[in-house]
């Protein structure tokens, strides 16, 4: 599901208007050290699988859901590599909102990935070379691949 239930019921009261939101990004290796990537059905680029938690929901649960939905991979969720305000987006609808980014890192450990919502229109595993198409997420990606270290906050 594209737009969650309490986010369209938030929008028929706030309309267009701002809306902070959080968010989870999941950078997700296979055992050879490739990264998941889906392309999007909205705007057409390759993007690490992302989503809005449900309310009440942990950021970490959400992450490995929104993999496996979008995705059919599951994961284990390891660590938390960076927590960053993204800018405003407008959606081609006039709708703004602005995400609390939960970049999290991840083991596939089970699934064949493949588009599994309507989100997405391919799935793939990313090698290092491919990473920048990933546009503003590579260096997210390529810090996964690192030695683990400390969450990165955006300054």
């Amino acid at each position: 599901m594209p737009t969650p239930d309490f986010v369209l019921r938030l929008r028929e009261r706030i309309r267009h208007d701002l809306l902070w939101l959080p968010g989870v990004t999941a950078v997700v290796h296979d055992p050879g050290g490739l990264v998941l990537a889906v392309r999007r059905a909205d705007t057409r680029r390759w993007t690490l699988p992302s989503g809005i938690p449900d309310p009440g929901e942990e950021m970490a649960t959400a992450c490995a859901r929104e993999v496996l939905e979008e995705t059919g991979v599951t994961v284990v969720v390891d660590r938390l590599l960076s927590l960053a305000t993204l800018p405003r987006t407008t959606y081609p609808n006039g709708d703004v909102c602005q995400f609390v980014d939960h970049t999290f890192v991840c083991r596939a450990v089970a699934g064949e990935a493949h588009v599994a919502d309507d989100e997405s229109v391919d799935v793939a595993w990313l090698g290092p070379d491919d990473l920048d198409r990933l546009e503003g997420q590579a260096e997210r990606a390529r810090l996964a691949a690192g030695p683990p270290g400390p969450t990165r906050f955006a300054v």
